[in-house]
């Protein structure tokens, strides 16, 4: 693979990765609320399933996506819904207080394996990430050279700034928490990323191939 392919792919997903989509908001929203440790969790989650989508994307599995419309659209219905389940789940999160002076005890963290999960679901719950993969990943693949070393070249460097990014959102969340320990602050911070998770489940449930 030529060096200044590689350079390009790197530009192109730096920008894709950079957009505001469910993963990074939910990153943002893990730190905030629990801390940067536990967004980390998060975002091995999402990783885990971003991973295995592109990995069976290059299997081939995009291409029978794109062979069979039904299938594609019932796993993207099935995205969405949970998406909007997340969301309404987000909206109607109760909240308190936790200020030095307030009274009662504070809300229970999530456990890793809840966070893990939720990151891996939200992340696989979008079929056009395989779509993508499958769409994006061949431009910068040399047919005439090995494909399963430059693969993982791309992949490796994908992770990298997929990675390097949701700690941008994580930190950015982790800033957002001093302002999140008031009651009226935290609803409204549930109330606008619940409405965001409703919204990309919307877009999804909209959207065709």
């Amino acid at each position: 693979m030529p060096l200044s392919t590689w350079w390009l792919f790197v530009l192109m997903t730096f920008v894709v990765s950079a957009t505001p989509g469910p993963n990074m908001l939910l990153v943002m929203s893990s730190s905030a609320r629990h801390g940067v440790r536990s967004a980390v969790v998060t975002m091995a989650g999402c990783m885990t399933a971003l991973l295995a989508m592109m990995s069976v994307s290059a299997a081939g599995l995009g291409a029978l996506l794109q062979a069979f419309p039904t299938v594609f659209d019932a796993l993207r219905l099935i995205g969405a819904a949970y998406l909007a389940y997340l969301g309404i789940k987000t909206w109607r999160s109760p909240v308190q207080d936790q200020t030095p002076g307030s009274v009662g005890t504070q809300a229970p963290s999530a456990t890793s394996n809840a966070l893990y999960r939720q990151g891996f679901l939200v992340a696989a719950s979008n079929p056009k990430a395989i779509l993508f993969a499958a769409a994006f990943f061949p431009q910068f693949i040399n047919p005439d050279l090995a494909k399963f070393p430059q693969f993982a070249i791309l992949l490796t460097t994908f992770s990298i700034i997929e990675v390097s990014w949701y700690f941008v959102y994580a930190l950015s969340g982790k800033r957002l928490s001093v302002y999140l320990r008031r009651a009226a602050v935290m609803q409204t911070f549930n109330r606008l990323t619940g409405g965001a998770f409703v919204g990309f489940a919307a877009l999804m449930a909209v959207a065709r191939e």
